[in-house]
């Protein structure tokens, strides 16, 4: 992976088990992902995967030592205005589609988790 690849989260985990599984498989390729040292240029977030990034999150940890790395988070204003819960985000920047959708089209890779 590289800064010319963007990480997509559009669920409160990762895939589609059960969101127990869920939760438990996105702490654990997050931390994997820090530790790797092979890091993506962005990680962005809509529908349900702005959950991610607000209170009570299991990743808020390694989501901020993320951005601190210079990942660039970005987080759908759509979204968590549609769930109520904009006044919960702890990291990342909240943006609009057009930031998301010009993230996708600059990167080499998307990958959907």
């Amino acid at each position: 992976m590289d800064k010319n690849t963007v990480l997509l989260f559009t669920q409160n985990g990762i895939g589609a088990p059960p969101e127990g599984l869920q939760q438990v498989l996105v702490v654990k390729y997050l931390l994997m992902l820090r530790q790797s040292g092979q890091l993506p240029g962005a990680m962005l977030f809509y529908t349900q995967g702005v959950r991610l990034v607000c209170e009570g999150s299991l990743v808020l940890e390694h989501l901020s030592a993320l951005e601190k790395a210079g990942v660039k988070l970005i987080v759908c204003q759509t979204c968590l205005d549609y769930f109520g819960i904009l006044d919960q985000v702890k990291v990342g920047e909240v943006l609009g589609m057009p930031q998301i959708l010009a993230a996708m089209q600059s990167a080499a890779n998307v990958i959907t988790l």
